[in-house]
C-alpha cells in the first residue's frame, strides 16, 4: 500500500505537523538535517541497515551502513572544524558522484556550516562566479578537478582551504590545499552538532537567471519537513525499499531527494557514478533490485531511443515506482514506460526555489499522460493573469503558475540579491516563471517558461551567462543565446554571433569559438550551434530581442515587431 492512501483524503486533513510529528520535531526545538539523516535513523535502531550502495566507473563498489554514515559525517565534520571552519560559513562540495559528497553535505550541516553543491561540470569562470558571489571558505573537490581551483584561486582570498580528498602524492600540494581521506582518518564516535533552529542556513544552491550572475538559493533546516513528507508521499520511499535517484546533488534534486528524502526516510539507496548508458542502467537495476525510480525526462527519452528490446535482457520486475523531474515529461514516455515496464513514470514539477516537489502525480491517483498533476497536499496553487497578478477561472485559459508561499521548504532569499527575490512574489503569489492551464479535474498541464530560461535535459541554462562566455572571445562582437529543439533533450543551446571585421565566418571559427568556450561552460551549456548572421534583432533602446530568434528556431509566430529597431 503506498504512504499517500488517498490523494483527496490527505488534502482534505492536511497540516505540516503530520511531517513533523513523523519526525519528533515542535516548533523552537534545534533541528539539524545533517542528525536527522544519519544520528536518528541509527537511534531508531537502523544503525546496521544499509544505508548508501554505490558503484564507480569499472564496477567499483562500495556500502555503507547508516552508523557508517554518521562515523563518517561526524569525522568530515570534525575535520572542518579543525580547519577553523565555523557555523554559517560556505562549504562548497566540488566532487563527481563520490561518496565524499553525499556523505559530506551531512557532516557540513551537522557543524552548522552551510553547503554549497555544484556541478563537477562547471568550467573555471562558472565555478568562479559562484564562490566568489558565495564568499566560500572552504572547497571540497577531487584531484581531476583541482586545475580549475588553481587557476581562478588568486582572485579568491575569501577561500582559504582546498580540500582534496583522493590525493596520492604523485604532485606538491600548494598554499591552502589539505590532503583528507575518508578511508584513513580516525572514525569520529561522538561530535558536537551545531543546533541550528528552523530558520538556520542549511544549503546554498545556485540556479541561472536570464539577466545578470547566477542566483544563490538559500535554504533553512526546517526544509526537511517538506523533504521528508514529499519524498514519502510521492516517490512513496518504504521500510524495505531500494531507492534510485539519478540526479547529481550539484542539482537541487540530488540534494533534496538524493541525499536528505533518502536519508531521512531511512530508506537504503544505491548511486552509480558513471555517464548514462541504457544498457548500463538497466543492468544497475537489476543487480541491486530497485524498486524506486526517480529520474529524468531526458533519460527516459534516451531508453526510449535505445529500444524496447534490450529491456527484455534484464529483470526489471523490482520496481514498483518512478517518479521524473526537471523537465516537462511528455505524454510519450509515460505511456512507453507503462508498455515497457508496467508501470507509469509519475511526472512532478517543482524548482530549485521551492526546495521540494509542489504539483505531482501520485501512487493510486489517476495520472493523465503529459500532465504535471495536482498541487502537494498543503500547497495551494494556481494560475493567475500575468497582468492583474489574479487567478484565472476559465478552464484550459494559459496563466502564471502562482503558488501560495509558506511552505517548509521555500527559499528564504536570494544570496546578495534580496531585491531579485522580492521580485519572484506578486499579490501574496510566489511565481516560478513558468506558464501552465489547468483542467476541470484540477490537473495541471505544463505550457512553457515565462522568460529565456534554457531548460536542455533537466538542466537550467543562463543565455546570458553563455553570452558572456561568447563575448570574450577575440572574433565576437555581439552574441545571442536561445534554445533550439531537439529530439532527446526537448531543447538545446544555440548561438547567434555576429563577428568582428577582419574575421571570417565559417567552420573553422566556429570550431575555435567552441573551443575557446568550453573552457568557461559546462558542457550542458554549450551551444550545440553556432549560427553567424551580419546583425541580431534589437529594440530600439538596444537590447537583442531573443523572442525573435526563438521562433525561428521552432517555427512561431514571431509576434509584435513594432519595437523592432530596424522593423
Amino acid at each position: 500500500m503506498s504512504n499517500i492512501v488517498n490523494y483527496d483524503e490527505r488534502v482534505k486533513n492536511f497540516d505540516w505537523s503530520i511531517s513533523e510529528k513523523e519526525l519528533g520535531y515542535k516548533a523552537g526545538d534545534v533541528i539539524n538535517i545533517g542528525w536527522y539523516c544519519s544520528d536518528r535513523i541509527c537511534e531508531m535502531g537502523k544503525a546496521n541497515k544499509m544505508a548508501l550502495l554505490w558503484e564507480g566507473l569499472g564496477g567499483v563498489e562500495k556500502k555503507f551502513t547508516y552508523n557508517d554514515i554518521r562515523l563518517a559525517s561526524n569525522t568530515i565534520g570534525t575535520f572542518l572544524r579543525s580547519l577553523g571552519v565555523k557555523n554559517e560559513d560556505r562549504v562548497c562540495l566540488f566532487m563527481d558522484k563520490v561518496p565524499e559528497l553525499y556523505i559530506g553535505l551531512i557532516g557540513i550541516l551537522k557543524i552548522g556550516a552551510i553547503a554549497q553543491p555544484l556541478f563537477s561540470a562547471f568550467g573555471d569562470e562558472s565555478l568562479f562566479v559562484r564562490l566568489d558571489n558565495a564568499e566560500t571558505t572552504a572547497i571540497i573537490t577531487q584531484k581531476k578537478h583541482l586545475a580549475k581551483i588553481r587557476k581562478i584561486l588568486d582572485r579568491m582570498p575569501y577561500l582559504k582551504h582546498i580540500i582534496i580528498v583522493d590525493y596520492d602524492g604523485k604532485y606538491p600540494l600548494r598554499e591552502r590545499e589539505v590532503a583528507f581521506s575518508l578511508e584513513e582518518a580516525t572514525p569520529i564516535e561522538k561530535i558536537d552538532i551545531y543546533p541550528t533552529k528552523a530558520e538556520s542556513p542549511s544549503i546554498l544552491h545556485y540556479t541561472s537567471g536570464t539577466t545578470g550572475q547566477p542566483k544563490g538559493v538559500k535554504h533553512v533546516h526546517y526544509s526537511l519537513i517538506s523533504q521528508y513528507l514529499t519524498t514519502k508521499w510521492v516517490l512513496d520511499n518504504q521500510e524495505n525499499d531500494i531507492y534510485w535517484c539519478t540526479a547529481d546533488p550539484g542539482w537541487v534534486t540530488g540534494t533534496s531527494y538524493g541525499i536528505i528524502g533518502a536519508f531521512s526516510t531511512g530508506v537504503t539507496q544505491c548511486v552509480l557514478d558513471s555517464g548514462f548508458a541504457a544498457e548500463a542502467w538497466y543492468k544497475f537495476i537489476e543487480k541491486y533490485k530497485v524498486t524506486v525510480w526517480y529520474s529524468a525526462p531526458t533519460a527516459i527519452r534516451s531508453l526510449m531511443k535505445a529500444g524496447d528490446e534490450i529491456i527484455k535482457k534484464y529483470d526489471l520486475s523490482s520496481l514498483r515506482n518512478l517518479a521524473s523531474v526537471g523537465e516537462p515529461l511528455n505524454a510519450e514516455a509515460v505511456v512507453w514506460s507503462e508498455k515497457v515496464f508496467g508501470l507509469q513514470f509519475l511526472d512532478s514539477y517543482w524548482q530549485t526555489e521551492t526546495g521540494s516537489i509542489m504539483i505531482s502525480n501520485y501512487p493510486g491517483m489517476k495520472v493523465k499522460p503529459g500532465s504535471m498533476g495536482k498541487p502537494f497536499p498543503g500547497i495551494t496553487a494556481t494560475i493567475i493573469d500575468p497582468d492583474t497578478y489574479e487567478p484565472i477561472k476559465e478552464e484550459g485559459k494559459i496563466g502564471l503558475i502562482a503558488i501560495k508561499p509558506g511552505w517548509p521548504s521555500m527559499m528564504r532569499t536570494y544570496w546578495n540579491n534580496e531585491e531579485t527575490y522580492k521580485n519572484k512574489f506578486k499579490n501574496g503569489w510566489y511565481l516560478p516563471g513558468d506558464r501552465s492551464t489547468i483542467d476541470k479535474d484540477g490537473y495541471f498541464w505544463f505550457i512553457g517558461r515565462d522568460d529565456d530560461i534554457i531548460n536542455t535535459g533537466g538542466h537550467l541554462v543562463s543565455p546570458f551567462e553563455v553570452e558572456s562566455a561568447l563575448l570574450e572571445h577575440e572574433a565576437v562582437a555581439e552574441s545571442a543565446v536561445v534554445s533550439k529543439p531537439d529530439v532527446v533533450n526537448m531543447e538545446v543551446v544555440k548561438a547567434f554571433v555576429t563577428i568582428k571585421a577582419g574575421f571570417t565566418a565559417d567552420q573553422d571559427l566556429e570550431l575555435n569559438i567552441m573551443n575557446f568556450i568550453r573552457k568557461k561552460l559546462s558542457p550542458l551549456a554549450m551551444p550545440q550551434e553556432i549560427e553567424f548572421i551580419d546583425s541580431l534583432p534589437k529594440t530600439r533602446s538596444g537590447k537583442i530581442m531573443r523572442r525573435i530568434l526563438h521562433a525561428k528556431e521552432w517555427g512561431e509566430e514571431i509576434g509584435d515587431t513594432s519595437t523592432l529597431e530596424n522593423d
